[in-house]
């Protein structure tokens, strides 16, 4: 290829994306990643472990969390891709991000991102009360220093990560006033860095012998040591669950079965299916390995509706 050549499509590769349909609007909503949103769900973890699920005022504050939550991650999604336009514009994938292609100015997507970031602590100080501000504060603090700087720092950038999963599943419980069990926490973070860092491993499992064609600080992790963590997370996980089925003990009175004891067999499975996407280095979106497989799918209904009797002790 000649240096003309090779300039040329150099150039091509650093031009930004023509500007999508839509306007700014949907510009500023494509970059609000509408799909991460799921993750959110999380928020319910806490009160439905609790059995304070379905209440009115259980929902309508779980339903105000998960926007307040979603608010945050919009505001750090719109900072990040402001921040990384230039380098995003010389990604063959990245560069078709809103902000990247010009649809969404940079200026404005830092101050959305700024006032969203303002206002969904403010409304929890207001209407969820100091606590959920206070972990919102939190959760935004620590992403923007993960988008700075944390995500180039090794094993750092995994506890974030999981860290910020594991707000998710507490803010729910802070919002209602629930206590956060040890076991809820322990089985909750484990099973997030066991998701978390099987990406990692898929992600460097699919992109070995392209370095350069990803994220930079998987060139630093080895696929050894990136399965090393999420087969021990996994254990951790498993263990943390069937310690809190077994802590009672024995067939509950009241209850037809004991559903708290059963439910660690749909757990187990659960981890067991998954680590099997896990070890072919397919599990780079955990979203989408829980939504597209049936088997996987089937065990977490079994598990959850287990785990809703134990909890309603029926």
């Amino acid at each position: 290829m000649t240096e003309t050549a090779v300039l040329r499509q150099r150039t091509h590769q650093e031009r930004p994306a023509p500007p999508r349909k839509g306007g700014l609007l949907a510009g500023l909503l494509r970059t609000a990643r509408p799909k991460q949103w799921v993750k959110n769900v999380l928020v319910v973890a806490a009160p439905a472990a609790a059995g304070e699920l379905f209440s009115r005022h259980a929902l309508t504050q779980l339903a105000l969390v998960f926007l307040l939550f979603t608010a945050c991650a919009a505001a750090v999604y719109l900072v990040n891709d402001a921040r990384d336009a230039d380098a995003d514009r010389a990604h063959p994938v990245k560069r078709h991000r809103p902000v990247a292609a010009g649809q969404v100015p940079v200026p404005v997507a830092y101050a959305v991102g700024g006032c969203l970031g303002i206002l969904a602590p403010s409304a929890a100080a207001w209407l969820c009360g100091p606590a959920v501000a206070a972990l919102l504060i939190a959760y935004l603090a620590m992403q923007l220093a993960y988008c700075i700087s944390l995500k180039h720092v090794l094993v750092v950038d995994l506890a974030v990560v999981t860290t910020g999963f594991l707000m998710r599943a507490m803010i729910g419980g802070l919002a209602l006033g629930i206590p956060l069990s040890r076991w809820f926490l322990i089985t909750t973070g484990f099973g997030a860095l066991f998701m978390v860092s099987a990406k990692r491993y898929s992600e460097a499992v699919q992109m070995a012998g392209k370095a350069g064609a990803t994220r930079a600080l998987l060139t630093e992790y080895t696929t050894g040591y990136l399965r090393f963590v999420w087969q021990l997370a996994a254990g951790v996980a498993v263990l943390g669950y069937c310690l809190w089925a077994m802590e009672e003990g024995g067939v509950p009175h009241t209850s037809v079965l004991p559903w708290r004891q059963l439910s660690m067999v749909a757990f187990i499975l659960a981890i067991l299916r998954y680590a099997v996407f896990a070890d072919r280095g397919t599990a780079g979106e955990p979203e989408d390995v829980v939504l597209r497989d049936r088997a996987l799918a089937l065990i977490g209904v079994a598990w959850v509706a287990m785990y809703g009797l134990a909890v309603a002790n029926w």
